[in-house]
């Protein structure tokens, strides 16, 4: 058996795990077993702050663990956006890790991912001069990414 994780938790705060919301009433500590997708309440990107590229494909991997009915969706809408990032920047540090995202995704490895992902959102701002103002082509996939928003706040309920 893998080395199991345990996860502290504050009173009111949620846990997604494998697609469920889970509220504690209490402070308690989770003592994760198996492997499991899971995603920190304080690790949930809401669709106002997904103002960067990187912080948009965040959320639409967001969408596949939080959600498993639209992962499908998600997953190719992160295969339709993917591309349109690497052609966004030309960081070789930014470039190298979305393709680790990649590769991470295709494995199932979605926590990691978005682990990376959030790891590069400094580099994106000091690449986009401080400024979160979305390319066009990313822009063109926001109705899609507020509709995603939308079930995922349904599902949350």
């Amino acid at each position: 058996m893998k080395n199991t994780l345990k996860i502290s938790l504050k009173p009111n705060e949620k846990i997604y795990l494998n697609g469920a919301v889970i509220k504690v009433d209490r402070k308690v500590t989770l003592e994760l077993l198996n492997d499991v997708q899971f995603l920190l309440e304080s690790h949930v990107l809401q669709i106002d702050q997904a103002s960067t590229p990187l912080r948009q494909l965040y959320f639409i991997l967001q969408v596949m663990l939080m959600n498993p009915d639209g992962a499908d969706d998600a997953y190719a809408l992160f295969r339709r956006s993917l591309p349109l990032m690497l052609a966004s920047f030309s960081d070789p540090e930014i470039t190298g890790t979305l393709k680790h995202v990649d590769r991470m995704v295709g494995e199932g490895h979605i926590y990691e991912a978005l682990k990376a992902i959030r790891g590069l959102y400094p580099r994106e701002l000091k690449v986009i001069g401080g400024n979160d103002d979305q390319p066009a082509e990313v822009q063109a996939i926001r109705p899609e990414l507020e509709k995603r928003q939308a079930a995922q706040a349904g599902a949350a309920r």
